[in-house]
């Protein structure tokens, strides 16, 4: 192989093995026999194990923010509804590596000490993952600058996605076609509270809420309150 090709194929192996184990668990010669190469063959290409991790978690972290691109078409709840399958669907798949990737990394360990060199870079990437879901919600709102409350709101549900994600990681007891439908919901239900609140949110958000359908997640949603308090 080439050497960048054999760098993605080592990147792709490691992604595997965090798939199955939370990083700090997998060695380096367990990436190296998974890849039919020897330990110092590995070293050939990165330096070390952290290099590798990070090499890794930057491939990871580019598939996660791509989940969030969706075509401009169609009700806004059906949008997200399918963002969330494409985000669980990645959360399933690279469980522990996506657990280590949002709760900042292990600690790697190079010649029996603890080093957190990798830490700015892993934040880095979350940050990157945050930013694009940010900016592709916005796009899908129409919005470029939106006001500071309706800038809380979307950040604020991102930060809900990933939590949600995390726990339903620890033991999955509810079906994960629940959480999914379930987050939609919440950001519809974060958005009225705004509004309800903020004539400049609600301004900006009824064109995008007068095209949702009565039995789409937020027309549901909506009547399912109205039957509440009636």
């Amino acid at each position: 192989m080439g050497v960048e090709e054999r760098r993605q194929q080592l990147i792709g192996v490691a992604l595997e093995l965090f798939a199955q184990r939370s990083p700090d668990e997998v060695s380096i010669d367990e990436i190296a026999a998974a890849a039919g190469i020897s330990r110092p063959l590995v070293y050939h290409y990165f330096p070390g194990k952290i290099s590798l991790y990070e090499a890794a978690l930057k491939r990871a972290s580019e598939d996660l923010a791509s989940r969030f691109v969706e075509p401009h078409e169609g009700p806004l709840g059906a949008r997200l509804l399918r963002v969330m399958g494409r985000y669980f669907d990645f959360v399933d798949e690279h469980g522990p590596g996506f657990s280590a990737l949002m709760r900042g990394g292990p600690a790697v360990s190079v010649g029996g000490v603890d080093s957190m060199s990798h830490v700015s870079t892993t934040n880095a990437l979350i940050d990157s993952v945050r930013q694009a879901a940010y900016e592709q919600i916005l796009s899908h709102l129409g919005i470029a600058d939106p006001p500071a409350r309706l800038d809380l709101v979307v950040r604020s549900w991102i930060s809900l996605a990933e939590s949600t994600a995390l726990i339903w990681l620890d033991g999955r007891r509810i079906p994960r076609e629940e959480l999914e439908v379930q987050l939609v919901r919440d950001f519809a239900a974060l958005m009225a509270v705004s509004a309800a609140y903020d004539t400049e949110t609600r301004a900006l958000l009824r064109p995008v809420l007068d095209g949702e359908p009565a039995g789409g997640p937020f027309g549901d949603l909506a009547a399912r309150l109205i039957a509440l308090v009636s």
